[in-house]
């Protein structure tokens, strides 16, 4: 018993302290012409966690991020993909510019506003509530909608979850054998589960196995995850069958299968099921919103905003930026990897093979560039001032490696936003009500209670 005591006490030294200490003094990156975060952060992690909430300065954002840089997406990317990349994960330059030629026309915002319609589709008759209970889930039924409208804007699938008033939906399993789940508890496991392990690359499957054998809440998310890949063959897979029985639709579907011209873009069906994943997987979040100009343009018996109506409302526009400025959808910060040949970043040469990346979280609330920054203020975004706070606005990343989806996030908040407030006043359930984080690698939130009633002058018949 003693003698496996020491061997872990020694190896736990060798690996953790000795080993950090020698790379410190070889310094085969030529690192340690950096002034110290402190005095331990030449053989530890910890002070780059802190520093990393901190943050140092924003400027680094186009040096690692901005277009022309020489960075690529760093091993963490690798560490998460399956066994083909997506859009988001893939890490070779020029597999990333043949995915994003063949997905550039589907999101171009000219083209989705021909979705519009899949987003604004008549409200179905319901129910109506009883009057003393005016407390709904924002998050939920928010989420319900976006995932619906991306399930029909991707592949034209009416999963009708608006209409169920809840998110259940078929996962398919590897053998076939089909079972019914809820979606956003698939989802969220398994941000929840990779957010925690992913940061050792090296480790990372390792991890995953143990975790698996420790841990019953563990073994539970990962359980999830592999219902979240069955919800994601199930979808790719009946849309393929739709496909092959020669059904023409106007979808993002279409796009991955063929150009243009019609000519077909031959692509694997691992690869495709990966584009389908990290399509379903696009989220938005939304938050309150002034009144003024939304009113100006729509009429009273309007019950769902057109986005061409709506679009070009600059204060609605700022409300959607303050909110992911405060939210972002993805709050950690973003690895990439410098080149073999070492890069320059705020003027400093970096070696090569290094890993680098800023937090959009830590950048929105720097003081220098957004005072106050804990405050909600949408104003800081019009006119002048709000121009020059766009290089510093990092909610969907920055450069050619950018989120692609960016306009079916805009697209998606700004009619529902605009038709919510249109319609409905709303209140917290109390005044010291919070929100609470499932985890904050994508800051997915737990429910939001809102209290909500008709406006007043804004009565209309449901379609």
């Amino acid at each position: 018993m003693y003698s496996l005591l020491l061997i872990v006490t020694l190896h736990f030294l060798i690996y953790y302290i000795v080993i950090p200490i020698i790379n410190y003094f070889r310094d085969p990156k030529g690192l340690r012409k950096y002034p110290n975060l402190t005095f331990v952060s030449g053989i530890s992690d910890l002070p780059l966690i802190y520093y990393s909430h901190k943050g140092i300065h924003p400027v680094a954002i186009k040096d690692i991020y901005g277009h022309g840089t020489k960075c690529t997406k760093d091993v963490f990317y690798s560490a998460l993909s399956g066994s083909h990349y997506h859009l988001a994960d893939v890490v070779d330059k020029e597999d990333h510019a043949r995915k994003r030629k063949v997905l550039s026309s589907a999101y171009a915002i000219k083209n989705l506003e021909a979705f519009d319609e899949r987003c604004t589709s008549p409200l179905p008759k319901g129910q109506n509530p009883d009057p003393q209970d005016l407390t709904i889930d924002y998050r939920m039924w928010t989420n319900l909608y976006t995932i619906a409208a991306i399930a029909n804007i991707g592949l034209s699938e009416d999963i009708r979850f608006l209409d169920q008033g809840n998110d259940i939906i078929s996962s398919e399993a590897k053998d076939e054998t089909v079972k019914k789940v809820h979606f956003r508890d698939c989802l969220y496991a398994n941000a929840s589960a990779t957010s925690t392990l992913v940061w050792a690359y090296d480790w990372y499957e390792a991890l995953v196995r143990v975790s698996k054998l420790v841990s019953s809440t563990y073994r539970q998310k990962w359980k999830l995850a592999e219902d979240w890949d069955g919800i994601v063959n199930n979808r790719a897979t009946t849309r393929w069958k739709r496909y092959e029985k020669g059904e023409k639709l106007d979808d993002f579907f279409s796009a991955l299968m063929e150009d243009k011209a019609g000519a077909p873009n031959n692509l694997e069906w691992g690869e495709i099921v990966a584009e389908v994943s990290i399509m379903m997987n696009a989220g938005s979040d939304t938050t309150g919103i002034s009144l003024n100009n939304i009113d100006s343009v729509l009429e009273d018996d309007e019950v769902i905003a057109p986005y061409d109506k709506v679009k070009h409302l600059p204060y609605l526009r700022a409300c959607l930026d303050e909110n992911m400025r405060l939210y972002p959808p993805v709050s950690f910060h973003v690895p990439r990897r410098t080149p073999q040949e070492g890069t320059t970043i705020r003027g400093e040469f970096v070696a090569g093979d290094t890993s680098v990346g800023i937090s959009a979280y830590v950048v929105h609330r720097n003081e220098d560039i957004f005072p106050d920054p804990d405050t909600y203020k949408p104003e800081r975004w019009l006119g002048d001032k709000g121009r020059d706070l766009q290089p510093y606005f990092v909610a969907f990343s920055a450069g050619a490696r950018g989120c692609i989806g960016r306009n079916i996030s805009y697209l998606e908040q700004t009619v529902l936003l605009a038709s919510l407030v249109h319609r409905f006043e709303f209140a917290l359930p109390s005044p010291s009500w919070e929100p609470v984080r499932h985890e904050t690698t994508n800051s997915n939130s737990g429910p939001m209670p809102l209290k909500a009633w008709r406006r007043a002058n804004r009565v209309c018949e449901d379609n």
